[in-house]
């Protein structure tokens, strides 16, 4: 059983030099942090980080404190008393920060790890993805430069390990390094806020050099960043396309590309566009992000109308982890499966690893290097080595 003493909280800065909430609890079993990323590229549906501001969660928290004294948490589900005492009052990344905290001190006070406390027969491990090539929003530039409209470039290999996998990223990312030196004369070696390499090749080129590796390749159109009145609009090169025009380009590049993932290929609330270019792509995995910002409500209407077989679940769109696996439960009940992913802005907090794997997701979509990044891919693999996996 764990006693919440007291709750306190602090801002700090995450990768892209932002502040972000740190929370800290004094339990019965001793002092526990935990800290939230956050989102650049983030779904019009999904829940504000702070109630108002962040120094305005700080001061609520401080104020609780009292309140959560009362509380003893015996298991994950009783995340749920701690929901009910701070919910309306703030914000779904300090919610998020607060409860894995807990999690923390309650795995400690059972001897367990925290994957265990939301599933002890957990085995399955999930597929990294990661994202070797950005641009949209993750990719700051100068008003002239020219950068790729879709967001995201994922390499999703298959191997026996988590740690093969993570070698096979790491591999090709840096081979593909030389390829743009050769075929952007623009690239400076820089990288996005999600350590990512930039570039001024637009999506097609971008997809020509990634095709000669032998992984499955994704991409993250983030659709809705350059959809305004009721048309895509492309900068590189300058265009504009209608729901049907980006329907056939969408299809096209699966086919050309061999494309295994594409996610929110289409503006947040075209439920209908998703659930299309599904029915016409079936074997393909349709992604949604901000279609379905890790929301039972709208995770549920992309359900009725058959919109996406994948869900991305970020925790933190939501503050709430007893959402978070109402969601898992879903997705596993109709089929569709699971993304679990970071945000553009990040910490070196792990935890993320063991709610990925004890709600064994199918994915795990956490970049490729950067230590805010590789603090949770090596969590993986910690756990993977831990049980044994060969």
């Amino acid at each position: 059983m764990v006693v919440i003493k007291k709750v306190s909280a602090k801002s700090i800065l995450d990768s892209r030099r932002e502040k972000t909430i740190f929370v800290t609890i004094e339990t019965n079993m001793g002092i526990f942090s935990a800290s939230a990323p956050n989102g650049k590229s983030t779904g019009k549906y999904e829940k504000k980080p702070y109630k108002k501001d962040i120094k305005g969660d700080i001061k609520t928290l401080k104020q609780f404190s009292s309140y959560f004294s009362d509380e003893q948490i015996d298991r994950f589900d009783d995340l749920r008393r701690v929901e009910d005492t701070i919910e309306r009052h703030v914000g779904a990344n300090t919610s998020f920060a607060l409860e894995s905290a807990v999690l923390k001190a309650l795995a400690k006070e059972q001897k367990k790890e925290i994957w265990q406390l939301i599933n002890p027969n957990a085995k399955k491990f999930p597929r990294l993805v990661g994202n070797c090539i950005g641009g949209g929003l993750h990719s700051p530039s100068a008003p002239d430069a020219k950068k790729p409209d879709f967001q995201e470039f994922l390499l999703i290999p298959k191997a026996k390990t988590v740690e093969e996998e993570w070698e096979t990223n790491r591999k090709i990312k840096k081979t593909l390094q030389n390829s743009l030196k050769k075929e952007d004369e623009n690239f400076r070696g820089k990288r996005n806020d999600e350590d990512a390499w930039q570039t001024s090749l637009n999506e097609k080129e971008v997809l020509e050099i990634l095709k000669n590796f032998r992984v499955n390749l994704g991409i993250d159109v983030a659709a809705s960043t350059f959809y305004k009145i009721k048309k895509y609009l492309y900068k590189n090169p300058m265009l504009s396309r209608d729901k049907e025009e980006q329907m056939s380009y969408i299809s096209n590049l699966i086919k050309n590309f061999s494309l295994f993932y594409v996610e929110d290929p289409f503006y947040e609330d075209d439920f209908d566009s998703f659930a299309l270019l599904l029915k016409k792509h079936p074997e393909i995995l349709v992604v949604g992000d901000d279609l379905t910002v890790t929301d039972e409500k709208r995770f549920g209407k992309a359900i009725e109308n058959k919109s996406i077989n994948a869900i991305i679940v970020k925790p933190n769109q939501c503050g709430s982890l007893i959402e978070v696996k109402n969601i898992c439960e879903m997705a596993k009940k109709s089929g569709i499966k699971t993304v679990f992913s970071h945000r553009s802005g990040e910490t070196t907090e792990n935890v993320l690893a063991d709610l990925a794997f004890g709600f064994q997701a199918d994915f795990f979509k956490c970049g490729i290097t950067g230590k805010e990044r590789e603090a949770k891919i090596k969590r993986l693999i910690e756990i993977e080595k831990k049980l044994g996996r060969k």
